[in-house]
């Protein structure tokens, strides 16, 4: 249920309407716009008299939300949310560029292509420190002493480090190491996972999962703001169809539905969608007409050597191509991409 409170309601007034709404045995989520102020009611609200809150002169209207997701939905917070990270942002007029290797090999490696797509145009760096991998024998990260390495590439560059957490036996050290917590698709409905990392600060990326429905993706979104972090970022990186011919199916709707449904800003992984480098193009260009806050796009410095998912990844100069032909687009759509035509290759 939501609240929508008159233009010009005060502070005391707002206090006291929550408090007494608050003693009923319900919590309230406060946020405004730029004309008014609404509050959430979020929990069983069915012994609540709506005829009294409505009698209150300062109570414009009260609006039923029947969706189980509350936190994550426009209803709520119907101006779309900026997610701080680092000394940047995603969400709002600018595109968010996440991108580097799929794995941390090595310090040199990770700074070399921290650089290299520092001057393409991004400016957030992936890499994966602890890799999820479908084989128990394929290789499966330098875990913390990868975290060191992107540490280094950030001290390098300035770039925000995003990297991906699979355990709550490193949160703490994920806590102190990285900019914006990953969470995979294969952990999406890890529910203690999510529990865990909404009890910190740290902004998270919520990975879609294999099979999963918008709904079953803004409840996990819910999971981790039901614990106090409003700062979740939605991944669209392909579901599992029953197309064999790519990786996974890259659901560009899934964009203007998540749009609708929710505040909650959301980017595109053209790299984990198609599997192979030629259909990244595609696949970002198409994530930004669609109007995704972002992009996340694996580049390696030498993708017939890397050792995970070489297939997919970008050269740095293909990424930067990529990153020219996005802002001609981005300014077509009155969108930035943060570029630099100035690509090293060494």
């Amino acid at each position: 249920m939501i609240i929508v409170l008159k233009q010009g309601t005060g502070s005391k007034a707002i206090k006291d309407i929550t408090e007494k709404i608050e003693a009923q045995g319900v919590s309230i989520s406060h946020f405004s716009d730029v004309k008014r102020d609404f509050l959430g009611v979020i929990g069983d609200t069915t012994g609540l008299d709506t005829h009294r809150i409505q009698a209150r002169p300062e109570v414009e209207k009260i609006v039923r939300v029947e969706e189980p997701y509350k936190r994550a939905n426009r209803k709520f917070h119907p101006e779309n949310s900026e997610i701080q990270v680092g000394q940047e942002t995603i969400g709002g007029h600018k595109l968010g560029i996440i991108a580097g290797p799929c794995s941390v090999e090595s310090e040199e490696q990770i700074i070399r292509v921290a650089k290299q797509i520092k001057k393409a145009g991004a400016n957030f760096l992936r890499g994966g420190a602890f890799k999820p991998r479908t084989s128990p024998y394929s290789f499966q990260g330098l875990e913390l002493e990868g975290l060191r390495m992107l540490q280094a590439a950030k001290a390098e560059t300035g770039l925000p480090i995003v990297t991906e957490l699979m355990s709550v036996k490193w949160i703490d050290e994920f806590v102190d190491s990285v900019d914006m917590i990953q969470i995979g698709a294969r952990n999406m409905q890890n529910f203690d996972l999510l529990k865990e990392v909404g009890k910190t600060n740290k902004p998270v990326l919520l990975k879609r999962g294999l099979s999963a429905t918008y709904k079953e993706w803004l409840m996990s979104a819910e999971y981790i703001m039901s614990e106090g972090n409003e700062n979740v970022i939605l991944c669209e990186r392909g579901i599992r169809t029953f197309e064999t011919g790519t990786r996974n199916t890259l659901d560009i709707q899934a964009v203007p539905v998540i749009k609708k449904l929710s505040h909650l800003p959301i980017i595109v992984d053209p790299s984990h969608a198609g599997g192979m480098s030629y259909l990244v193009e595609s696949g970002a260009k198409s994530g930004i007409v669609a109007g995704a806050d972002g992009l996340m796009i694996e580049v390696h410095n030498d993708p017939e050597n890397a050792w995970s998912d070489g297939e997919q990844c970008l050269t740095p100069d293909e990424f930067g191509l990529l990153m020219e032909k996005a802002q001609k687009l981005a300014e077509v759509e009155g969108r930035s991409v943060p570029l630099s035509t100035e690509v090293s290759t060494h």
